[in-house]
């Protein structure tokens, strides 16, 4: 559309004639792709997803170490902490099976004085304990929260956590369900504050020559395993040790994950 400017100025005032433009260059426009708008066959990009979010479990109930052990151990030495946990290694006390709820407390002051008073340690060397009834208590000072370095699994204590169940687990012993499940509990959610899958695998290097490794070997282990999988033991014994895949799928499920 061919407009005379000057005609248009000359026959109405300024701003009618400009109105009049505007119009007429809005129409001839019409029709034409947007500067702003998309080629044609093309799409704008979607915005990036937020990466999701870590497998996580709810934190069990623990009772403090001071229910069980009123007086703190003087300490020769800081504690040690990991980066993170990388690992669970489960272990059996190996002692009686028949206690009561009760009993407990004076069965983790034996071995924590066993660890310390005749081993020569510094702590107990677990991180936690689970009795029969399924109930869990904090071994190891300060490791509910943080990844505090144990004296478990010799060689690959550095990003583990060590739970010994209370009790003896051999051949045609029977593993209370309460402690099944507390154990399950436990390391779903320990794990899972590093978003570490219970059914995985992981990468530890052996600080030790006692253990089944030599100082140095890369190990891979179950992300949950035995004893007996790092060290020369039949610990946790055979009837724990053959229910360690129902703890891992159970862990797995607690933090929401898919069955495999």
């Amino acid at each position: 559309m061919t407009i005379d400017r000057r005609m248009l100025l000359r026959g109405m005032g300024r701003a009618a004639a400009a109105g009049v433009i505007a119009a007429a260059l809005a129409a001839s426009d019409k029709g034409r792709p947007s500067a702003s708008a998309p080629a044609e066959g093309r799409t704008r990009p979607r915005p990036r997803a937020e990466p999701a979010a870590p497998w996580t479990a709810a934190r069990p109930a623990v009772v403090l170490r001071t229910d069980w052990q009123p007086t703190p151990l003087p300490r020769r030495k800081p504690e040690l902490s990991a980066t993170s946990v990388k690992a669970v290694f489960i272990h059996h006390s190996n002692s009686g099976n028949d206690y009561t709820p009760q009993d407990v407390p004076a069965l983790i002051r034996a071995l924590s004085d066993d660890h310390v008073d005749n081993r020569d340690w510094d702590d107990v060397g677990y991180n936690f304990f689970v009795d029969r009834t399924g109930t869990i208590y904090e071994g190891r000072t300060g490791g509910i929260d943080n990844p505090v370095v144990g004296a478990h699994t010799v060689g690959f204590n550095i990003g583990s956590v060590g739970i010994a169940a209370i009790g003896t687990y051999g051949t045609g012993a029977s593993v209370p369900a309460p402690m099944l499940e507390a154990i399950s509990r436990l390391a779903a959610w320990k794990l899972g504050l590093y978003g570490i899958d219970p059914r995985g695998s992981t990468l530890l290097v052996s600080t030790n020559d006692a253990s089944k490794y030599p100082k140095g070997s890369r190990v891979t282990f179950p992300t949950i395993s035995g004893h007996r999988d790092g060290c020369w033991t039949r610990c946790p014994g055979s009837a724990l040790y053959t229910l360690l895949p129902e703890i891992r799928d159970r862990a797995a499920r607690l933090q929401g994950r898919v069955p495999a």
